[in-house]
């Protein structure tokens, strides 16, 4: 099966549940957002709204320059309110060097990195990519409604 470009189902009820900080905090015992991660996956890895938790199934081999467990997001931005969509995007871009993947990939996943359970937040799919040997980015879009990497409408 295919990766499935979605927003976790599971997602939706963790968010209602204050299982997810984005940004700064004060619901929750503590203030300081969680840490979240962004993991590639080959276009054999069937991600999609199904998913609960960060799953290393079909994600690309820890080779080539890429980690397992993919990388971290920057969330210098806190999510914002665009026209009636809540909308969130990291403040970075996502960037391996000196790359080579283990095998076509079309999918990038969000999950949360602070939670012991690695709560899966996100799937993102895009054209399928081989690199050998090269610079692989995800550039991120604006932070608006219609373009933000996360939204909620």
């Amino acid at each position: 099966m295919a990766n499935v470009q979605a927003m976790c189902t599971q997602f939706k009820a963790d968010v209602m549940n204050g299982l997810h900080a984005f940004g700064a905090s004060v619901i929750r015992a503590g203030t300081t957002k969680d840490a979240y991660k962004g993991a590639l996956y080959l276009v054999t890895g069937s991600r999609g709204a199904a998913d609960t938790v960060y799953n290393t199934t079909g994600e690309l081999a820890a080779t080539g320059g890429y980690t397992a467990g993919g990388a971290a997001l920057t969330t210098a931005t806190a999510p914002a309110i665009s026209g009636t969509t809540a909308c969130f995007t990291p403040s970075a871009s996502i960037s391996w060097s000196a790359f080579t993947s283990s095998g076509a990939f079309d999918c990038m996943t969000v999950y949360n990195d602070t939670s012991a359970s690695k709560l899966q937040v996100s799937v993102h799919t895009f054209s399928s990519q081989s690199v050998t040997a090269g610079t692989f980015t995800l550039t991120m879009p604006a932070n608006t409604a219609g373009n933000a990497l996360i939204q909620i409408a």
